[in-house]
């Protein structure tokens, strides 16, 4: 008995001081930088994969929230942080896609800056006008538009944002005219679609309650398929645009020189976080999961480049 005690008292002393020291250095937390302000859609939608995440890996998931010059500010941050995969980003269609054509010189190279991992979440974009609008469906807004050539005004979330590309893109497909007013953002631009000084308007899934309550009529969607919270509403192809197409898509890249192990785990990580199907219930209406490898989020990233660069060239939009 007293040699196991013995042996019991030996095993201690190995175990305890590692025990201690775990206690005084925790877990560094992981940390996703998010070139959002706080509140949106895609913040809220990353806080609540950040948390199954933070639950499934035992140490603290936490968002940083770097807004600005289209993203740039956040992404700047993030290139420069150290390569070990306990810095993240939450690349989109903005930082990773458009940006590379709209602005003349930008903070950071969205490719030799960046390891992809994965996509996480997306969502389309619905095709609204006022309550009180004439237009019943797309073909009567088109048909307003060509009798009034250059009178119809449609708002966008900001010079290059994805509600903008979708408009040039509409203007190109119908061969209408119609006037640009871009906004900082979708709130104000809502307020006055509702109150009829904007014709139509390109917006996410937080356009949904609005459509709802019956304060907007929605025409059409751009995904490929219809919105399951929206069945009735056709999407731009069935109406005869599959051109008009676009997801505003959302997914997580490491600074370059991360280790490919590393990425490797994170993938799995974040896929079965965002898997999860308390995470797809509480993301809400509209939000959809779309995760798969790093290999094939490159490779999205690069064809969404080069399909919304040539669009950008062809609007003319340009950012400072």
């Amino acid at each position: 008995m007293n040699h196991v005690r013995r042996q019991l008292f030996r095993l201690l002393l190995v175990l305890l001081p590692g025990i201690a020291l775990a206690q005084i250095h925790p877990p560094q937390p992981l940390t996703i930088i998010v070139p959002f302000p706080p509140g949106g859609i895609a913040d809220a939608s990353v806080r609540v994969i950040a948390a199954r995440l933070a639950d499934n890996m035992g140490r603290p998931v936490l968002v940083d929230n770097r807004s600005g010059a289209g993203g740039q500010v956040g992404a700047a941050v993030a290139r420069h942080a150290k390569p070990d995969g306990n810095t993240l980003f939450l690349a989109n269609i903005g930082t990773h896609a458009i940006n590379r054509s709209l602005y003349d010189k930008l903070s950071y190279d969205p490719v030799k800056d960046f390891e992809p991992v994965t996509e996480l979440f997306s969502w389309t974009h619905v095709l609204v006008v006022p309550a009180s609008s004439k237009a019943t469906s797309l073909e009567s807004l088109i048909a307003e538009a060509r009798a009034k050539p250059g009178k119809l005004v449609f708002a966008s979330q900001g010079v290059g944002s994805g509600g903008h590309l979708l408009g040039e893109m509409f203007k190109s497909s119908a061969h209408i005219e119609v006037e640009h007013v871009p906004y900082r953002g979708s709130a104000q631009a809502m307020q006055d679609l509702l109150s009829g000084r904007i014709d139509f308007f390109f917006d996410g899934v937080g356009v949904l309650p609005f459509v709802k309550d019956g304060k907007v009529k929605a025409l059409a969607v751009t995904d490929v398929k219809r919105l399951a919270q929206l069945p009735d509403v056709p999407t731009m192809g069935e109406l005869g645009h599959p051109a008009v197409e676009m997801s505003a898509w959302f997914g997580i890249v490491a600074p370059s020189g991360t280790p490919q192990a590393v990425i490797s785990k994170l993938n799995q990580d974040f896929v079965k976080a965002a898997k999860d199907p308390d995470v797809v219930k509480r993301l809400g209406d509209g939000v959809r999961i779309d995760t798969g490898s790093p290999d094939s989020f490159g490779a999205f990233m690069a064809s969404e480049t080069d399909r919304l660069g040539r669009i950008v060239k062809a609007s003319g939009a340009r950012a400072d």
